[in-house]
């Protein structure tokens, strides 16, 4: 295979070098962004014998799984085929035959961080730069600090000046990638920042990159939601929701597409339903049905979205399906609809499944308050893709539910969460004034 650039990503070629210090490629999946910074960093490394740049991101086994195991070995063997390389994937070093090396790296793994905030880098680069926290990338760069000289070859060296590289999907205008290269304002102060020429930006989408990527792939991104299409195929960065409860880049951040999952000690199967019948059920809502389990390690994966609009025949066989293939508990219901008319569905579906009833009591958005923080905190993961539930989620604000259709989805997994942490939706203990003594047989009790 011929290695060669497409002419905007030569175009973003030439941003990388402009000589700002901070330069950031955004715009849809699979544009070439990452592929184009490592490549940059290589030859940085290969320029500067001893010299030490650093890739990170959010979490160390995407790091390892997506740029040591995959983007780095590709753009070495297609961009730089005569170049020796040693790649340690224990310590997620790769050094170059003059001494350079290239740490690949994680911010959720502490004690890898700690060691690499002791050295000092040339070059830094965030991948998937939306999901990591402003505070990470503010710590990180303090570690911006190494100085090389370029490797004379007949002429007087000059010094390997210090570059930070970072590349995304672009997230939400709230996030701090929008603010600092977009606005060109402190994402903390919202201040106009006193260097706004060290800041650039450039997008490229993955029509720019057409000559590597298959039709079906571009066509998979056309039929997306309107939503993911503007971030995923568009690049652009969507419009910040007022009081949203959960964002894209929560979600992505903690995904769980790679690695082992841990024993699950809770499984359950939750059912929002509605009121479609077996026939006529065009115009009816869909039934929410998600499969959600409870880790050793106290972390929510969602395993499974089999939301479907049919009449109770058809959706108790998918729960019952459900129910058996993960092995679960229970099956939580919402039974403001219907009463019992749920745990009959399923009852007879699949002879004495479990179950537990539960009442709406609170507006949806007010119930999936609770839920968001969880998702902050990363005690929830997404088992894979859902992205119609995904859709509904980031519907959820503070005011309201403003997505375009009822969100069973997101209702159904809102009833399976609270059921695996049921300490989240407990109400605040009420303070009782102490009972007087209680006389019994002349003692007080």
């Amino acid at each position: 295979m011929t290695f060669a650039l497409t002419s905007k990503q030569q175009a973003a070629q030439a941003v990388l070098g402009c000589g700002a210090t901070h330069v950031m490629l955004f715009g849809g999946s699979r544009s070439g962004k990452t592929f184009i910074e490592v490549r940059t960093i290589i030859v940085r490394a290969l320029a500067a014998s001893n010299s030490r740049h650093a890739i990170f991101r959010f979490r160390l086994n995407a790091a390892r799984a997506s740029i040591l195991q995959d983007t780095l070995p590709k753009v070495m063997r297609l961009a730089f085929p005569g170049v020796a390389y040693d790649l340690n994937k224990t310590e997620g070093i790769v050094t170059l035959p003059n001494g350079s090396e290239i740490w690949i790296a994680g911010l959720d793994d502490k004690e890898r961080v700690e060691k690499i905030l002791g050295m000092e880098f040339v070059t830094l680069m965030f991948n998937e730069c939306s999901q990591v926290p402003l505070s990470s990338r503010d710590v990180a760069i303090t570690r911006l600090a190494q100085q090389v000289m370029i490797d004379a070859k007949g002429v007087e060296s000059r010094p390997l000046r210090p570059l930070v590289l970072y590349d995304c999907n672009p997230p939400s205008k709230a996030h701090w990638t929008y603010r600092l290269f977009v606005q060109k304002v402190d994402p903390e102060t919202k201040l106009p920042l006193a260097r706004p020429d060290d800041y650039a930006c450039f997008k490229i989408n993955p029509q720019d990159n057409a000559a590597n990527i298959s039709a079906d792939y571009l066509d998979t991104l056309k039929g997306l939601s309107a939503r993911l299409r503007k971030r995923f195929l568009d690049g652009e960065f969507g419009d910040a929701t007022p009081g949203a409860l959960f964002s894209d880049e929560v979600i992505e951040k903690w995904r769980a597409i790679d690695g082992a999952l841990p024993a699950f000690v809770r499984v359950v199967v939750a059912v929002d339903p509605s009121g479609s019948g077996d026939t006529d059920n065009a115009d009816n809502d869909a039934i929410g049905i998600v499969a959600a389990a409870l880790g050793t390690d106290g972390i929510a994966y969602v395993l499974e979205d089999n939301t479907i609009k049919a009449g109770p025949e058809t959706w108790g066989r998918v729960v019952a399906t459900t129910y058996d293939r993960h092995e679960a508990d229970c099956v939580v219901g919402e039974t403001n609809y219907g009463g019992d008319m749920v745990r009959m569905v399923v009852q007879a579906a699949r002879a004495r499944t479990p179950f537990k009833k539960v009442t709406a009591t609170r507006g949806k958005h007010v119930r999936a308050e609770p839920i968001s923080a969880l998702y902050e905190q990363g005690k929830v993961r997404h088992v894979g893709i859902f992205r119609e539930l995904e859709d509904e989620l980031t519907g959820f604000t503070t005011n309201g539910y403003i997505g375009e259709n009822s969100p069973n989805r997101a209702d159904a997994l809102v009833w399976a969460l609270a059921e695996l942490f049921p300490a989240i939706i407990a109400g605040p203990r009420v303070e009782r004034a102490p009972r007087p003594p209680r006389i019994v047989r002349g003692w007080a009790a």
